[in-house]
């Protein structure tokens, strides 16, 4: 089975930093794609940032100059460094992966969800 685990979140004041993480484990033979999503209350999930497999990174414009995205394939393990936090980005941060299993079968994992506050 493919189990990713997601850390890093908190309570943390407006323009603190935090740094999530998010490990991947399990029967893979390739991780594509990988991003973090986020989901405020009452609002749908929203793509913060991806990184394919060569290390192309994207960002949703409200994030591009103050979080940045990066993995390490060795560990299977995506990151994400938030600095200058806005209380606009208090949501509940969800790992994802696109991966090909170890029967080649391409498909979306999605972590835990780790809730990430940021107070004014």
């Amino acid at each position: 089975q493919v189990q990713l685990v997601e850390s890093g979140g908190g309570l943390v004041q407006a323009g603190g930093s935090l740094r999530l993480s998010c490990a991947v484990s399990g029967s893979i033979f390739m991780i594509n794609a990988m991003g973090w999503y986020r989901q405020a209350p009452g609002k749908q999930r929203e793509l913060v940032a991806s990184i394919t497999s060569g290390g192309t990174s994207n960002y949703a414009d409200s994030v591009k100059g103050r979080f940045t995205i990066s993995r390490d394939n060795a560990k299977n393990t995506v990151y994400l460094q938030m600095n200058s936090l806005k209380p606009e980005d208090t949501a509940v941060y969800y790992c994802n992966a696109e991966l090909l299993d170890r029967v080649l079968i391409n498909r979306d994992y999605w972590g835990q969800g780790t809730q990430v506050t940021v107070s004014s």
